[in-house]
C-alpha cells in the first residue's frame, strides 16, 4: 500500500478511476467517505475532493443525503457516448497514422502485448483498462490536446457502460481490431486507420446488451485491494 502521506486528492481520484476502468468498482457501488478514508489512511477532506473531481468526469454521482456512487449510465447515455466516440476517434486515428513515429508504434505494440498477457492470465479488468489506454494513446499521438481530453473522458465512461451492458468478452476490444489498426499505423495509411476505427467502434457497440446490469461488490475495501 502507498504511504498515506503520499496520497493526494489527485492520486486517490486516479486510483479510484483505475478501479472503475478495471471493473473492480462496478456501476452503482457506494463510495462511502468513511470507508474510503479508512482504506487509504487519509482524511475525509481528501476523499471528498477526489470524489468531486470524479463527478466532473461523470464517473461518480453525488446524491444529496445519500452520498457518492459509481455512476450508472443510462441506455441513452451509453448511445451518446459511443456516438461521440464514433465522431471523434476515426478522424483522430487518421491523424495519428499520419504522425506516427517508430517509437510510438513500439509503445502501441507494447500495450497490445500487455493486454494479451492480462487476458491470458484471466485479468479481464486489467485487459479492459489496457484496451482503453490503447485508444487514449492514439489520441495523444494525434497531437490534438483538446480532443485527447474528450476521448479520455469518453473512454472512462465507456468502461462503466461495458460493465453494465457487455454480453461477451469481445467488449474488451476485439484483439484483431487493434492489430489491424497497428498495421495501418505502421504503413502510415490514414484513410485505412480511419475506416478501421469506425468499424471497430461499431463492433464494440454490437457487443453490448442494454438489458444486462451488473451488481456492485459487497466490500469496498476488497474492490480496492486494501
Amino acid at each position: 500500500m502507498t504511504d498515506p502521506k503520499l496520497w493526494t486528492s489527485e492520486t486517490v481520484a486516479a486510483d479510484l478511476e483505475r478501479a472503475v476502468h478495471e471493473h473492480r468498482l462496478p456501476p452503482g457501488t457506494k463510495l462511502g467517505e468513511d470507508d474510503l478514508a479508512e482504506a487509504y489512511g487519509i482524511s475525509r477532506t481528501i476523499v471528498r475532493a477526489a470524489l468531486l473531481a470524479l463527478s466532473h468526469r461523470h464517473l461518480v454521482e453525488l446524491k444529496r443525503n445519500r452520498g457518492a456512487f459509481v455512476a450508472q449510465p443510462s441506455v441513452r447515455e451509453a448511445r451518446e457516448v459511443f456516438e461521440a466516440r464514433s465522431l471523434l476517434e476515426p478522424r483522430t486515428a487518421r491523424s495519428a497514422a499520419e504522425r506516427m513515429t517508430d517509437e510510438e508504434l513500439d509503445l502501441l505494440r507494447a500495450n497490445i502485448r500487455d493486454e494479451h498477457a492480462a487476458l491470458d492470465a484471466g485479468e479481464y479488468g486489467r485487459a479492459l483498462f489496457l484496451s482503453g489506454q490503447f485508444h487514449v494513446e492514439i489520441a495523444r499521438i494525434a497531437d490534438q490536446t483538446t480532443v485527447e481530453a474528450f476521448i479520455s473522458e469518453l473512454i472512462s465512461r465507456s468502461s462503466l457502460i461495458i460493465a453494465l451492458y457487455w454480453r461477451r468478452r469481445a467488449a474488451l476490444c476485439e484483439t484483431q481490431a487493434h492489430h489491424a489498426l497497428l498495421d495501418a499505423f505502421a504503413s502510415r495509411n490514414g484513410a485505412l486507420a480511419e475506416q478501421l476505427m469506425k468499424s471497430h467502434l461499431l463492433d464494440l457497440v454490437a457487443s453490448l446488451d442494454l438489458r444486462n446490469v451488473s451488481q456492485p461488490p459487497t466490500s469496498l475495501r476488497e474492490a480496492l485491494n486494501r
